[in-house]
Order: structure tokens, then C-alpha cells, then sequence
């Protein structure tokens, strides 16, 4: 069975959180771990931001007509589990990333900012994931980003090219999982979606490229990912 927490105090805190029946699970805001690191945006790039999330949202739906077509799933707690521990495997790699970014030293301005900001909320989406999969939320693997992490400009396309592949993983399997379970999956899904949009926009790259997001299949997903996981 899925449990979803609650009460949940951020990725600062180690408290363990409190488990409710039939609650909707809670990730608190890391704002207040962020003082002068809160991004400072012009109306533009937020506005683009907002359109990024509303594309994601819309890909969800769209690419979960094309999903439900092509495999017959009601959804099970069974499949609710895998498709979690698999994006369990995408959070933990993404904070990986941002943690060895940000060992590395070679981060300034803007770049290091969204690897602070970016990298906190993913060890938060660690955090609720691991806290609804429970005890089959196994180890984490290691990781090994090369200079991918520490040289700035590959460490900005490897950012988009891991928050767009994670969030086309979430989009394709949404209609895989069981109504609870999407629920408080989508909360997830909207904040990667502002991820890459920001990496997108610290590249020079238009946030919102598309009205309506490709969904990735776990196949194609894992040719993004594997070359950085060392078992």
C-alpha cells in the first residue's frame, strides 16, 4: 500500500512526519531556507513561467489519452509503486546533481542560485517519496556527473536535459496511477515543471517552447539517466 505523509516540514527538518488516512499529503515551502536566494524574475519570465506550468499540466492530460490508449491500466497499488520508485530514482538523481554542482565551487550568479533553490526542493521530493513508498523505498544508488555537474555551461544543459526528461517521465505515466496517488503526484510534477523552465531561461532558451508536452516513456527516459548511476 501507498502512504502519502503529512505534516511535513521541509527538507531542513528531521522529524518524521505524521501518517493520515486519506489526507493530501504536504511539502512545505523551502522559502525561508532561501533568504537572498529568492530568484528575482521580471514580469516577462514570470509570466513565462506560469505559461511553462499551464503546458505541463496540459501535456499531463494529453499525453495520459495517448498512454491510456496504448495499455489498458486501471491503476493498482502495485503499479502505484513502481511508477513511484521510479520517480523516486529521478529525484534522487536530480539532487545528486545539484549537490555535486554546488561541491564543485564553479557556480556564480544566477546558476548557483537556481542549484540552491532547485537542489533543496528535489531532496524534498526525496523526502515525500521515500515517505509514501516506505520501507520498499530502498537505497539510494551512486552517481557520478563527471564534468557535468562542475563545468557551468555543461552543468546548465545537463539541468534541462534532466528536469525535461523527469517531468516527461511523471507526464507519460500519469494515467497510470490510481486517483489518490496522481493527486499527490501532480504536486510534484507542477514544481518540476517551474524547474525547467528556469534552467531553460538561464540558457537563453525560450521557458515555455511548446503548448503541450511530449510524454517520455521510461525506455527513452533511461537513456538520459543511466550514464550517470553507478551501482
Amino acid at each position: 500500500m501507498i502512504h502519502f505523509w503529512v505534516d511535513y516540514v521541509g527538507p531542513f527538518s528531521d522529524r518524521r512526519p505524521k501518517l493520515a488516512k486519506g489526507g493530501v499529503p504536504r511539502i512545505e515551502s523551502v522559502d525561508e531556507g532561501r533568504g537572498a536566494l529568492v530568484a528575482r524574475v521580471s514580469r516577462a519570465r514570470l509570466f513565462k513561467g506560469s505559461v511553462a506550468v499551464v503546458g505541463a499540466l496540459a501535456g499531463a492530460a494529453v499525453g495520459g489519452a495517448e498512454l491510456a490508449a496504448s495499455a489498458a491500466s486501471g491503476g493498482s497499488a502495485a503499479t502505484d509503486r513502481e511508477i513511484l520508485t521510479y520517480g523516486l530514482l529521478i529525484e534522487r538523481l536530480q539532487a545528486a546533481f545539484y549537490a555535486a554542482a554546488l561541491a564543485g565551487g564553479q557556480l556564480t550568479g544566477e546558476a548557483r542560485q537556481f542549484a540552491q533553490v532547485v537542489g533543496a526542493e528535489e531532496r524534498a521530493h526525496v523526502k515525500y517519496l521515500s515517505a509514501a513508498l516506505g520501507a520498499s523505498a530502498g537505497a539510494s544508488p551512486h552517481f557520478n556527473f563527471g564534468d557535468s555537474a562542475t563545468d557551468p555551461a555543461k552543468f546548465i544543459a545537463t539541468a534541462i536535459s534532466l528536469e525535461e526528461t523527469g517531468l516527461g517521465v511523471y507526464n507519460g505515466q500519469a494515467v497510470s496511477l490510481t486517483p489518490k496517488t496522481l493527486a499527490a503526484a501532480a504536486r510534484i510534477v507542477s514544481v518540476e515543471a517551474r524547474h525547467a523552465a528556469w534552467a531553460r531561461a538561464l540558457a537563453g532558451k525560450d521557458p515555455a517552447p511548446v503548448a503541450v508536452d511530449v510524454p517520455i516513456p521510461v525506455a527513452q527516459a533511461k537513456q538520459t539517466f543511466e550514464p550517470f548511476i553507478v551501482q
